[in-house]
């Protein structure tokens, strides 16, 4: 799928929050895969095409508001990536460190 394709498509079909469509029926419409959607999503917004999401799905915003709750939920993702992170290497920190014949924690 062409991210063009996708654009015109959330352009034309989902012009604002009210008109969202959710991951699963896109997929379906495009022919992609879920992650073959969300690299066509990001590839978007890094060329600066206003492709918004939250929990009613992808949409085209209408409006500076709607772009901005998707930025506020993108950087919520991203404090929750954070705190994964940080606890994977604390974690790391004590990997190893636990002896025994393989059994139970």
């Amino acid at each position: 799928m062409a991210s063009e394709q996708l654009r015109i498509y959330l352009k034309e079909n989902c012009p604002g929050r009210k008109k969202a469509v959710k991951s699963p029926e896109l997929e379906q419409t495009m022919g992609v895969s879920g992650n073959e959607l969300r690299r066509q999503v990001n590839r978007l917004r890094r060329q600066k095409v206003p492709i918004c999401s939250g929990a009613e799905g992808y949409f085209y915003a209408r409006n500076a508001g709607e772009i901005y709750a998707t930025i506020c939920g993108l950087k919520d993702m991203m404090f929750g990536l954070a705190q994964a992170i940080d606890g994977l290497e604390a974690a790391l920190e004590n990997f190893g460190e636990e002896t025994g014949g393989g059994g139970s924690p």
